[in-house]
C-alpha cells in the first residue's frame, strides 16, 4: 500500500446539533480524511493517472495548474508520490496555509495578485492565462481543471461510497460548485442508482451566476468562479441554492463548536443549503453533503483566527 491507496473511503457521519427539529437527517462525508485534507485528492489522482495512460504526461514532464489551493495541494501530493515537477499558479486571495501546503509538497508557486484578497472572475481568468503561458513550455502537462473531463470520473467512487454507506437511502445530495466536477461525478452515480435522487448545487449569493445573477467578489474559497464552469451539466441538477459568505463562515464556526467538525467555509455553505433542503423534505428523508476540506487550511483567515 502507498499514499495514493489512502485516497477515498472517507467516513459518513450524522449532524446532531445544528439541524433544526423537523428536518431530514443531514449526513456529511468527512473528505478531510483524504491525505491532503481535501476532496480534491480524488480528482487529482484520476487526472494524473489518465494523463499518464494516454501519454500526455511522461517521465521528466512538468505538471502545470491554476488553483485556489486545495487542487494544487492534491496535485502536488500526487506529483511528489510519482516523481513529477509541478508548477502552480495561485493567488494571495487564498489562505496562507494552502499556499504553504502546496510549497511543502514541492510545488513551485506563481502568485497572481487579487483585488483585496477576494475571489473574482477577473482573478480566475488571470490565473488561467498565467497557467496557459507556462503550459507552452516543452515537456509540460497542463491539467486545466476547469475543462478536464477526467476529473469527473475521479468522483464516481465518492458517489458509490455515498450510495453504499446510506444503504441506498439518499434523497438528496448537496454540494458547492467550483469546477462542477465533484457534483457532476457524484450526481451521475447516484442518479444511475436512483433517478429520483435530488441534486442541489450551492453557490455564493454574492456571485450567483448559475441562477442568472451577476458575478461578484466573495470569500468562499474554492467555489464560485464568477461564470458558468465548462464542466457544468444543468441536466443533472434539480436546484441551485445561493449562500452568503458570512453565513457560510458562521456555520463553519458552529460546526466546529457544536458538532466537533472542523471544516472550511464551503462546508459551512454546504450544510446551510442541506438544512434548507432537509426542512422541505422532512424528518423521514436523508440528505448527504460534504465536509469538503479541513479547517486547518483556514486558521490564518477570519473564519477561525482568534479575535
Amino acid at each position: 500500500m502507498d499514499i495514493l491507496d489512502a485516497i477515498g473511503n472517507t467516513s459518513l457521519v450524522r449532524l446532531r446539533k445544528v439541524v433544526p427539529p423537523g428536518c431530514a437527517d443531514i449526513l456529511v462525508k468527512l473528505e478531510w480524511e483524504n491525505p491532503t485534507g481535501s476532496v480534491k485528492d480524488r480528482m487529482a489522482n484520476a487526472v494524473i493517472s489518465r494523463a499518464e495512460q494516454d501519454g500526455r504526461l511522461k517521465p521528466g514532464y512538468t505538471v502545470v495548474e491554476y488553483t485556489g489551493g486545495s487542487t494544487g495541494a492534491s496535485l502536488a501530493l500526487i506529483c511528489a508520490a510519482k516523481g513529477y515537477r509541478i508548477r502552480i499558479v495561485t493567488s494571495d486571495a487564498f489562505s496562507k496555509e494552502k499556499l504553504d501546503h502546496m510549497a511543502a509538497l514541492g510545488a513551485e508557486l506563481t502568485l497572481v495578485p487579487s483585488e483585496g484578497g477576494l475571489t473574482t472572475k477577473k482573478l480566475i481568468l488571470d490565473m488561467i492565462e498565467a497557467a496557459r503561458r507556462l503550459s507552452e513550455e516543452p515537456r509540460t502537462c497542463w491539467t486545466d481543471q476547469l475543462r478536464n473531463h477526467d476529473s469527473i470520473a475521479g468522483y464516481h467512487p465518492l458517489g458509490e461510497e455515498i450510495w453504499s454507506q446510506t444503504n441506498g437511502r439518499v434523497d438528496a445530495f448537496v454540494h458547492c460548485v467550483g469546477t462542477a466536477a465533484s457534483s457532476r461525478g457524484v450526481a451521475t452515480v447516484l442518479k444511475r442508482h436512483e433517478p429520483g435522487v435530488r441534486v442541489v448545487a450551492v453557490e455564493p449569493a454574492e456571485s450567483s451566476v448559475l441562477l442568472g445573477g451577476q458575478p461578484g467578489p466573495h470569500k468562499i474559497e474554492g467555489v464560485g468562479i464568477g461564470y458558468t464552469p465548462p464542466l457544468w451539466d444543468p441536466t443533472l441538477v434539480d436546484e441551485i441554492v445561493p449562500i452568503e459568505t458570512d453565513d457560510a463562515k458562521d456555520m463553519a464556526r458552529r460546526l466546529a463548536r457544536e458538532e466537533a467538525l472542523f471544516a472550511g467555509t464551503s462546508s459551512g455553505a454546504n450544510v446551510l443549503a442541506a438544512i434548507q433542503v432537509g426542512k422541505r423534505l422532512g424528518p423521514n428523508a436523508t440528505v448527504v453533503t460534504l465536509m469538503a476540506d479541513s479547517g486547518l487550511k483556514y486558521l490564518s483567515t477570519d473564519v477561525y483566527r482568534s479575535r
